[in-house]
């Protein structure tokens, strides 16, 4: 019989193949263990991560969580990410921050079981939750103009938007206290509850430890280029900053057709992966001699066609504003700062030509668009696996957010 060597390629291949495999049965593995156990109908007793108070560390506790009530789905979190919205609610210059809250909102799930009227979803269901809702019925997402869900209420403070179910109680109960939700999806639990509208049933092979990343990070930045700013073919780009969604943003720049890209950070460590990722300039602002928008005019004969602010606050949003062409440049906000004023503008700044504009989710209708983005990633449209830099148990979350705010994460995953 005839042997045939593999050649290294095709045996990586293989090998990565069963990798994703083995993940995607861990993850089914873990969902099944909790369906033998009868939940269903019952309240799950289960490990959390709760925010007590502004600035301190979150406590891990055992907290109680209700059955779903009328179109809500109780999901069993597998992986779950660290954001900076997560650090902003808990951060003392954000006055109006509900306590006690279980944070965390990037991250997928399994399907635990799913309350009355639920029909898109059942147990075993692979999910990514996320805060952005589509409801398909109200104004908004019946308009091709917004990815805006009628559903939220709260627009000067979404993230303290959607802190009860629909029926204006909490699903969580800890110490015999009923805990907040965090944008409709409170990922820091083992076990949550959603509405049936800020959830997608996704491919049952996907890897749950990298499309988590669509619930928010990935989604935000690379929704930001291709469906809010529209970079277009052969145009210049800016991205201010490098985190879990500016890099997405240079991803989404590169995929549109971008012929150069600029990326801006303060931490220089983050350049090679942006590089790899697509910039073809990075600049650090502080080892320059003039600010950072001079220098970005003069090496684009007059500025960049497309800038995009991923980092937030006054300063970065002057600085990407200041540093797009007259006549058509356009400005795209994502990022925020907490207890920023905000940007001081002049009207002859709009009259000369120049745009700005804003994006939550990164434009996308979220129940039709998750999917599609797990399925281009399945199809290596992009790569997750350069956006994850740590992957942690879930009781080291202190240590996550440490690595975030020290700028040493692009994104941490945490597992239960």
């Amino acid at each position: 019989m005839a042997l045939i060597q593999k050649s290294p390629s095709t045996q990586h291949r293989a090998l990565w193949v069963e990798v994703k495999v083995f993940l995607s049965l861990k993850d089914i593995s873990k969902a099944d263990s909790a369906r033998k156990m009868g939940t269903k109908g019952k309240v799950i007793k289960c490990k959390a991560a709760i925010a007590w108070e502004a600035d301190k560390p979150l406590s891990i506790e055992e907290v109680e969580v209700a059955p779903p009530k009328a179109h809500e789905v109780r999901i069993q979190i597998i992986a779950t990410s660290i954001c900076h919205t997560d650090a902003n609610n808990i951060d003392p210059k954000f006055e109006k921050a509900l306590f006690p809250v279980i944070l965390g909102h990037e991250c997928a799930g399994i399907v635990e079981s799913v309350g009355p009227g639920v029909t898109n979803f059942k147990a075993g269901d692979k999910v990514i939750p996320f805060f952005a809702p589509q409801c398909k019925k109200c104004k908004f997402c019946l308009s091709p103009l917004t990815n805006l869900c009628g559903k939220l209420r709260n627009f000067k403070n979404p993230t303290i938007d959607q802190e009860l179910m629909d029926d204006k109680t909490s699903r969580f109960t800890c110490k015999g206290k009923p805990i907040y939700h965090f944008m409709g999806v409170s990922s820091f639990s083992q076990y949550t509850v959603v509405s049936d509208i800020n959830l997608a049933k996704i491919d049952d092979d996907a890897n749950l430890e990298r499309v988590c990343l669509f619930g928010c990070g990935f989604s935000s930045g690379y929704g930001a280029a291709i469906n809010t700013a529209k970079v277009t073919p052969g145009s210049t780009c800016a991205v201010f900053g490098l985190g879990g969604v500016g890099l997405p943003a240079v991803i989404g720049c590169k995929i549109a057709g971008a012929s150069r890209i600029i990326a801006v950070d303060i931490n220089s460590e983050k350049f090679a992966k942006a590089k790899a990722l697509g910039a073809t300039d990075c600049l650090n602002p502080r080892d320059l001699d003039k600010p950072i928008q001079e220098v970005i005019i003069e090496l684009t004969n007059g500025g960049v066609d497309f800038a995009l602010d991923c980092a937030g606050g006054s300063q970065t949003m002057r600085a990407a504003l200041d540093s797009t062409i007259v006549g058509w440049g356009s400005c795209t906000v994502v990022g925020v700062k907490v207890g920023d004023k905000g940007l001081d503008l002049s009207p002859i700044e709009l009259i000369m030509g120049r745009t700005i504009n804003g994006t939550l989710f990164g434009g996308w209708k979220s129940v039709d668009s998750v999917p599609k983005l797990v399925t281009d990633y399945k199809n290596k449209k992009f790569d997750l696996d350069a956006l994850v830099t740590h992957t942690l148990p879930f009781d080291k979350i202190n240590e996550a957010f440490d690595l975030m705010n020290q700028g040493k994460s692009i994104r941490t995953v945490l597992t239960f």
